[in-house]
Formats: C-alpha cells, structure tokens, sequence
C-alpha cells in the first residue's frame, strides 16, 4: 500500500479564529460613530465653552452649598468642643472672710426670698390660667399642678382703618388679669369694627344687627375691656394668631376652664 503524502504546509491549514479576535461591524461602526461626534464636539468651542461654563456653574453651586452647610453646622459642633481647661469650684475661706463677698452673698439671699414670695403670690393655692400669645397654647393650673393644656387663638395683629381716620389694631393684651365675669351662653354684641371689616354701615348702637347668636360657644370669661376667654367656630385655626383680641379654645378646654377658675382667679398673658 503506497503512503498518503501529509501536507504540513502552514499556509495550507485552516487557523480557528479566536474569541478575542472576533470583527463585529456593527461595533466598529458605532465607535467610529462615537468618535466622529466626539471630535465634532471638541471642533465646535462655543459649544465648549458654554459645557465648560455650566461645569462651573455647577461646581460654584455646590461648593457654596457645602459653605453654608460648614457655617451652619461644622462651626458650631466644633465651637461646643469643650476646651481642655475645666472649672472647678474652690471652697476658700479667705474669699468668706472678704466683705465684698459677703454684702453679694447677703444680697442675693434676699433677693432669692422676695422672688419666691412674688412666685407664692402669682401661683397661689387656686386655679390660674397662663396664656402664651407667641405659641398660642393655654396652660391651667390648680393647686400649683398643671392640669390641663392645649392650643388657643389670640390677636392677629391687623389693623382696620377707616377713610374718616378711626382704626383699630386687633391685638390681644398682656399682662396680669382677674376674671371679671362668667357666662353661659353667651351672645355676641357686635362692635363698630365688625360691620367696617364687612364694608357695611355702622348701624346705632342699640340696633338688633349688633346682636349675634351662638357664635362665642357655650360659655365666655370677661377679663375687663371687653376682651372675652370664648369658645369659637373655626376649630381649624386654633394655635393661630387670628382673633380680633379675645382668646379662643375649643369647646372641651373651654368649658374645663370654666368650671375651673371663679370671679378673680388670675390670668397671665404674655
């Protein structure tokens, strides 16, 4: 039998092709694609000028931001950082000894005894009530224990003034008020701002408009001038500056405060 010549030519055998080596046209499209643009991008200035101003922009922004959060909250954390030197309290004879020191310390313990007789005198064994025109909340004490607290409404601070020159400012006033009177339902006599406020003429003053209905709740404590402690139909704006002086509550706190505080019980505004 005659033997099959083998061709061991290198050039004559067929060469697998290698993962790696793989040609995708539709690869080297897409990257000349992106090429082309890229280069366009960078022949076209005013359009990077205008990416290289926005960086900026950008960049400005958010350091100014970082800033004031630093100034907002890294100083004062980093001011707060007690220092290494600590106070202590010295106990020395020689300082009790000194005349000075002693007229202070003298001082001081009578002003401490008069503070807590004025302190003694304005929480008293009776009910009070405290009103806080800044938060709008009420607090009522008895017995010096807070028993009750909550959300009211007081002056919003408005003023109404008239083409004749009479004005009003519809504020709620401060200070140290004894109640004055008590009612049950009681009824509204309507003021000469209430019919100026609704652009209507001021009737006389016994006039039945003057005369309004269920609109104070069921009960109302009289602090002098006409300022009232009511009830109110606008619930929803309780905790707002929005009356026209008097203070306001909802019908449980109302009616808790009038069974709780009698002709000349003490009422604080501040």
């Amino acid at each position: 039998m005659e033997e099959n010549n083998i061709n061991t030519d290198e050039s004559s055998q067929v060469k697998p092709t290698e993962p790696g080596n793989t040609i995708n046209p539709e690869e080297n499209e897409v990257k000349a694609e992106l090429k082309s643009v890229f280069l366009n991008f960078l022949e076209n200035q005013k359009l990077v000028r205008v990416f290289v101003g926005i960086f900026y922009i950008l960049v400005s922004v958010i350091t100014f931001f970082l800033l004031i959060v630093f100034l907002l909250y890294a100083v004062p954390a980093i001011q707060n950082i007690p220092g290494g030197e600590k106070t202590s309290v010295t106990n020395s004879d020689e300082l009790k000894k000194d005349a000075a020191y002693k007229k202070i310390m003298t001082q001081m313990g009578r002003d401490v005894q008069r503070l807590s007789k004025k302190y003694s005198g304005y929480t008293s064994g009776q009910s009070y009530l405290v009103i806080n025109t800044t938060d709008n909340r009420f607090r009522l004490y008895k017995n010096k224990k807070l028993i009750r607290e909550g959300f009211c409404s007081s002056g919003s601070y408005k003023m109404l003034q008239t083409l004749e020159g009479r004005s009003w400012t519809f504020k709620t006033p401060k200070g140290k008020f004894t109640i004055q009177g008590k009612i049950t339902n009681p009824t509204w006599r309507r003021p000469d701002w209430a019919f100026v406020e609704e652009g209507l003429p001021i009737p006389s003053a016994d006039d039945p408009s003057r005369y309004e209905y269920g609109v104070l709740g069921d009960y109302a404590l009289a602090l002098g001038d006409g300022y009232l402690i009511h009830g109110t139909l606008y619930k929803r704006f309780l905790g707002m500056p929005v009356t026209h002086g008097c203070v306001r509550l909802n019908d449980e706190d109302l009616e808790a405060i009038y069974n709780n505080l009698n002709i000349g019980s003490k009422v604080y505004i501040f």
